[in-house]
């Protein structure tokens, strides 16, 4: 645990600093400085945050947070070995649970995604390594409103899943799915929680094998 283990917005003397969209409440807080740009290598987690930045979309990340579960819930675990197995029965299922996000949409791209992430993984490959490889130099932001929503990188990325049979991932949403999982680190400069990232991200680029991060 680092050093910041423990921060929270409610009742703290001198709470850390933190990116502007981090400020709101205390669910937001705690996904910034525990979930988001922490490296995620794991082919499982790497799904889930392609999921549900598709399901962002149009609609606020708080409401995403806050249907988070119960989009688990419906969508088996984010499982994409279960998920790649199913039906329009099984979408319109799930469509029906409490708290989901009702997209038809969205939930049909959740299955067609399920099942070109379980043949590339079969292939030998790697959904992981397919975003880490989108991975370019920092950049440092002094203000949240200074970030891109997209990159040349995360377009590339965009059109490499869709040559790989992936759907609803246009450049802003593989985007996001860069900064929530690590390949991109973008904490502003004044955030807490950027130079903790950046040792995370230097230690998860040596793990892939991948060339360090100049920035």
């Amino acid at each position: 645990m680092d050093a910041l283990a423990g921060s929270t917005t409610s009742g703290e003397i001198n709470p850390p600093r933190r990116c502007e969209w981090a400020q709101s409440h205390q669910a937001m807080a705690d996904y910034h400085d525990w979930e988001w740009a922490r490296p995620v290598l794991d082919e499982q987690a790497m799904f889930e945050r392609l999921c549900l930045e598709a399901f962002q979309a149009g609609l606020s990340w708080s409401l995403v947070l806050t249907r988070r579960e119960a989009l688990r819930s419906g969508f088996a675990g984010f499982d994409f070995f279960v998920l790649a197995d199913w039906g329009r029965a099984e979408i319109e299922a799930a469509l029906g649970c409490d708290g989901v996000i009702r997209n038809l949409a969205k939930a049909t791209a959740v299955v067609k995604n399920a099942r070109a992430t379980k043949e590339l993984v079969q292939s030998g490959g790697s959904l992981v390594h397919t975003v880490w490889e989108a991975a370019s130099e920092a950049g440092e932001f002094a203000r949240w409103a200074d970030v891109p929503s997209a990159t040349a990188e995360s377009t590339l990325l965009a059109k490499r899943l869709a040559r790989a049979g992936f759907s609803f991932v246009g450049p802003v949403s593989a985007y996001a799915t860069m900064q929530a999982s690590g390949v991109v680190n973008d904490h502003v400069s004044s955030c807490a929680f950027r130079s903790v990232v950046a040792e995370e991200r230097r230690r998860a680029l040596k793990r892939l094998g991948m060339p360090p991060d100049p920035g």
